[in-house]
């Protein structure tokens, strides 16, 4: 387990190890893969509660505000996408939130949580000084944003991929559509209940989170709205694209079976004068007759195909 500490100590921001606990002031502590052995250690100092200590344990969580004793403990939940969009990872992330401490647990590392450490030192005033739960603010509020990222993403390989299936449409853009269909799905169940989350901690009345500090809960809920607006938005658009290829594809059949329909028509009429003419006849018929099959074997098809194009069939 690996522990970083920020303390505000007389005025100055304190980065470092477990020896910080001891100092007074505001702390934040970022826990990286947590064990039982470092969070039981962490419970036992900031008397943390052991149901909320074992979600802590047991990284599948749904997103939640349960109030304890003297803390609350909250789970966020979020993503990182690798360089295809539909390879993620689940950021679930667990904060304990006291008076004058935070405690967040989160099993991968994540980047964001190295801009917020650097920015409380370089401007403490403007972040741990404003309380833990200003901190809570901040790390809420870079793991919603990091979603929008990923949905443009998204959206723009709908475009690309709604344009290449009016080109050409294959089998493997089906594919693609039920992985990002897939995606998607993943993306809805687990930001949808986060807005519930977000909503109670933008509210007045809860415990260890100031006033001041609730109107900006309320604008990580309306990014968190954003969020569901533009899976929505992308709900319908993949819905679209499934029915372009749907229909691409009955297209191209319906164009094969009508080629298919005209060379069966032309060649019927050339399989009757075959026939035809294949009889035994006296040799006086059978000179006329030759000559009479092969002005019908060159007339009949050109005129059908003559016919097929006025009736713009072909």
């Amino acid at each position: 387990m690996k522990m970083q500490v920020c303390v505000l100590h007389e005025g100055r921001t304190l980065t470092g190890g477990e020896e910080l606990l001891d100092k007074p002031g505001i702390k934040w502590i970022d826990v990286l893969a947590p064990s039982e052995e470092g969070l039981m250690k962490l419970a036992e100092r900031y008397s943390l509660h052991r149901l909320a200590v074992e979600d802590c344990l047991h990284l599948d969580q749904r997103p939640k505000l349960e109030e304890y004793p003297n803390h609350q403990f909250i789970v966020l939940q979020g993503f990182t996408a690798a360089k295809d969009i539909c390879d993620l990872t689940l950021q679930e992330h667990h904060f304990f939130l006291g008076p004058d401490w935070l405690i967040s647990v989160h099993e991968f590392p994540f980047d964001a949580h190295d801009e917020i450490r650097r920015r409380v030192e370089n401007d403490p005033k403007g972040t741990i000084e404003r309380g833990a739960d200003f901190i809570l603010y901040l790390l809420a509020d870079v793991l919603i944003d990091k979603q929008f990222p990923i949905l443009d993403s998204f959206n723009d390989e709908l475009e690309d991929l709604e344009v290449a299936i009016f080109e050409q449409a294959e089998k493997q853009h089906l594919q693609r559509i039920f992985e990002l269909k897939r995606m998607l799905v993943t993306f809805r169940r687990v930001l949808s209940p986060q807005r519930d989350v977000v909503g109670l901690m933008s509210r007045r009345g809860i415990p260890n989170i100031q006033e001041k500090t609730t109107l900006y809960f309320r604008d990580v809920y309306d990014h968190l709205v954003r969020l569901y607006e533009q899976i929505d938005s992308g709900r319908d658009i993949l819905g679209n694209v499934m029915d372009g290829y749907l229909s691409m594809v009955a297209n191209k059949t319906n164009d094969i079976t009508k080629q298919l329909t005209i060379f069966a028509t032309i060649f019927l009429p050339l399989s009757f004068i075959v026939g035809f003419f294949g009889q035994n006849f006296n040799e006086i018929q059978r000179t006329d007759f030759y000559y009479a099959m092969w002005v019908m074997i060159l007339v009949i098809p050109i005129g059908l195909i003559v016919w097929f194009r006025h009736k713009r069939w072909i």
